[in-house]
């Protein structure tokens, strides 16, 4: 049994040993134990909302492939928080979201005792993979733990953890007992010989990689070389093997050469993918009827499209027991191997699909693809590219802007707008030393323009690139395209430079596909926060204005 002065004591000791140095939250009554100790022993940051806590803390985790803290009050500070817990639980991304409660003897009172909530546990259960109160000073660290594993086991989530005031300034006991690790499921004998076999005699193979297959890179990659295989990739496993590899078609599966591909394939292996309607056409995507899929989650097999093998289990020991029943040598040390029965003119169809369905996608993005280049080429291989939800992302920044590694590609999964600054905050502190650039439209940036503040405070070595188009430029397009008239898309925009002035950022502007280079290499270079304004009006129009895959029952 170990002895902490406070809650806040305890808390640091459980963060340290999950190695978070950094936590993102806003100080209150009914957590002051808990910052004043992680400020006094980690690194605080206290951001503008508690929603961007959660957004931050989220991005922390998954730039370094780990977990990361958020604290926030309780009652509307917990409710504030719940928007982006609700992303973190979409993602399947971990997140220890340590919330405030009252005084335990007024816990479920209902008396109105300051900052109460109905049933705030509820809420958080709704909205979390893991939800617990704390119910004394003996039971804080198990539960801490607890939420940890849960939040860090596939298929993941956001854990939240309710602690009463009166026992976050009490004297804790804390018994550090390591707690059993749940067994992962893995397929068995027959159903992976079966599913080997079919891999082992494609001829024109596909495989699809999602956020699953982060974990197993090594083991992709061996696999690609193995089998010759395309892989084609949701927007979260973009990646898992670094875009530049010539067999990565990547996140174009919905193109029509991608589609055709797709038609022609006689296997296709899916590892950790949810088939997201915005990556599947809204559904309208047809997969091959020879369907492998590996999901560490029982409920994700089958649940979209039929799977001929559905093997459950942890990607990496998925892959690593198929490999181990394929034919042929492993791959040598150059990267070269045995790729079985595939068929060159596959092997050259999936490259020139690869180099096609890029070349189309630049030309179509016009006087913006300046802006894509500039940035891949201002940023390290290793950089850090996180986005809003904003027509240059949904566009070209998912699928056209390089990813070399997973942990470099932050963006919220769930579709939610005005999260992409908060998530490059959270990335670029947890990796200070490489560079972070966020892609924001001018309207997901006004959801938290607050945290302009903490970028000035905290300083990172973030560019924030803002593409100015005067509202909501997606609804825009489909109200042009569908509808009559506009409603609720056409906003009012600050003055970028005089908002980076007030707050203390550096400014530069893009106004023509000339300007991209030199602006967005010194803003890099700069190794500070940067605030970069491309004004889409002067830079001129995609060629067709983008709209999502989404039906339009009126149209």
């Amino acid at each position: 049994m170990t002895h902490h002065p406070t809650g806040g004591d305890l808390l640091v000791a459980v963060l340290r040993e999950l190695g978070i140095d950094t936590v993102f939250g806003i100080v209150s009554v009914h957590n002051l134990p808990l910052v004043e100790a992680v400020d006094r022993e980690l690194r605080f940051v206290p951001v503008r909302h508690e929603a961007t806590a959660v957004n931050a803390a989220d991005a922390y985790g998954r730039a370094r492939g780990s977990l990361g803290c958020a604290l926030t009050s309780t009652g509307t500070g917990a409710g504030n928080a719940a928007g982006s817990l609700i992303e973190a639980l979409s993602a399947g991304t971990g997140v220890l979201h340590v919330t405030g409660q009252v005084e335990s003897r007024y816990l479920g009172s209902g008396r109105g005792f300051i900052h109460e909530t109905k049933d705030q546990l509820g809420m958080l259960r709704a909205v979390s993979t893991y939800a617990a109160t704390v119910p004394s000073t003996e039971a804080a660290g198990r539960i801490l733990r607890e939420a940890a594993r849960a939040a860090l086991r596939a298929p993941g989530g956001p854990a939240s953890v309710e602690w009463p005031i009166d026992l976050q300034y009490a004297a804790q006991q804390d018994d550090d007992t390591a707690a059993p690790i749940p067994v992962t499921p893995h397929p068995d004998e027959t159903a992976l010989d079966a599913a080997a076999r079919l891999l082992a005699g494609a001829r024109r193979p596909l495989v699809w990689a999602g956020g699953g297959a982060c974990g197993a890179a090594d083991r992709l990659a061996e696999l690609l070389a193995r089998t010759g295989a395309g892989l084609l990739t949701s927007n979260s496993g973009r990646g898992t093997v670094p875009e530049d590899h010539p067999q990565v078609i990547g996140n174009f599966a919905t193109t029509p050469t991608g589609r055709a591909l797709l038609a022609d394939a006689d296997v296709l292996l899916t590892i950790g993918t949810h088939f997201r309607s915005n990556e599947t056409g809204d559904y309208s995507l047809s997969l091959p009827e020879a369907h492998i899929q590996i999901d560490v989650d029982a409920a994700a097999l089958g649940r979209v499209y039929p799977a001929t093998h559905a093997l459950q289990g942890d990607a990496d020991a998925v892959l690593g027991a198929l490999l181990a029943r394929l034919p042929g040598a492993p791959p040598a040390a150059d990267g070269n191997g045995t790729t079985g029965g595939v068929e060159p003119a596959w092997t050259a169809r999936v490259a020139s699909v690869r180099e096609e369905v890029r070349a189309t996608l630049h030309d179509a993005i016009g006087p913006q693809a300046a802006v894509c280049d500039a940035l891949r080429a201002a940023l390290p291989r290793r950089g850090v590219v996180a986005r809003d939800v904003t027509i240059p992302s949904s566009s070209w920044g998912n699928r056209l802007l390089e990813i070399y590694d997973p942990r470099d590609n932050v963006f919220p999964r769930g579709g939610g707008i005005g999260q992409g600054l908060g998530m490059g905050i959270g990335a670029a502190l947890a990796r200070p030393d490489e560079s972070t650039v966020v892609m924001a439209g001018d309207g997901g940036l006004a959801v938290h323009l607050g945290e302009l503040l903490t970028l000035a405070q905290e300083r990172p070595a973030l560019t924030l690139v803002v593409f100015n188009d005067g509202g909501y430029g997606v609804l825009r397009n489909m109200q042009d395209r569908y509808s009559e008239r506009r409603s609720g898309v056409d906003l009012t925009t600050p003055d970028f430079s005089l908002l980076a002035r007030a707050c203390g950022l550096p400014y530069a502007r893009i106004a023509s596909e000339a300007d991209a280079a030199p602006v967005l290499s010194e803003a890099v270079a700069s190794g500070s926060p940067t605030l970069v304004e491309v004004d889409l009006a002067a830079l001129g129009p995609m060629k067709n204005p983008f709209t999502p895959p989404v039906k339009i029952p009126t149209a």
